[in-house]
């Protein structure tokens, strides 16, 4: 995460250097910008290889997801290229009935934060339209609470993946702009930070997600 965050930040200084030599007083896809973004959130194995009883439980949870993210974009004519950052945090959540969850394992699964770092490319169709592609580094934290039906152990899970997107910019002028856009990501790598600042040793795992998000911002 730190070396992610790293690399955020020498883009972002490239983009401060660079930009005064950039021509763009007419050009509603270029600068910094800030955005606020929600939309709907799907969580589910990448697998279902080592789920027993697959054809009969729903493993994913889906909700309500909402955020805000930050970037700087260089219009070269042709196509704009950036760099962008987003905080979001997901409402999905899944608990098992007491009543029917009786055998040892996880009891309860609430999605957390979700920190995204990565760059875009796209093409402006229109004066005001950008058609975009997207891609970069995620990182997501999950509550959980486990139990053997005598102790419950409640620990936060952080996973580590990627991430691929793409969706439209419609600028309302120079200084707004509403966008839409689909990603999919990944998590390859997991870890469990227990209680009382342990962290537990990094294992595979294979957790997609999918996401539609809209949202609206502004450049200065």
């Amino acid at each position: 995460m730190k070396k992610g965050l790293a690399l955020f930040a020498a883009a972002s200084g490239i983009a401060v250097t660079v930009a005064p030599a950039m021509a763009q007083d007419a050009s509603p896809f270029s600068g910094p910008r800030v955005e606020a973004v929600v939309g709907y959130d799907i969580l589910r194995p990448g697998s279902s290889v080592d789920i027993d009883n697959a054809g009969d439980l729903d493993q994913s949870i889906e909700d309500v997801t909402y955020g805000v993210g930050v970037g700087y974009d260089f219009d070269l004519g042709a196509a704009v290229v950036g760099v962008e950052g987003e905080y979001t945090q997901t409402e999905a959540s899944t608990r098992f009935d007491p009543t029917t969850f009786t055998g040892p394992g996880v009891s309860r699964f609430d999605g957390g934060r979700d920190l995204y770092l990565g760059a875009r490319v796209g093409a402006p169709v229109s004066d005001n339209v950008l058609l975009y592609a997207k891609g970069g580094y995620t990182n997501a934290s999950f509550d959980v609470l486990a139990s053997d039906n005598i102790t419950e152990l409640e620990t936060d899970v952080d996973l580590d993946g990627w991430r691929v997107g793409a969706g439209a910019e419609y600028a309302l002028n120079e200084s707004v702009f509403l966008k839409t856009e689909y990603r999919y990501s990944n998590y390859e790598e997991a870890e469990f930070n227990a209680p009382g600042g342990m962290v537990g040793d990094r294992f595979a795992v294979d957790l997609d997600r999918h996401q539609v998000m809209v949202g609206v911002g502004g450049r200065f």
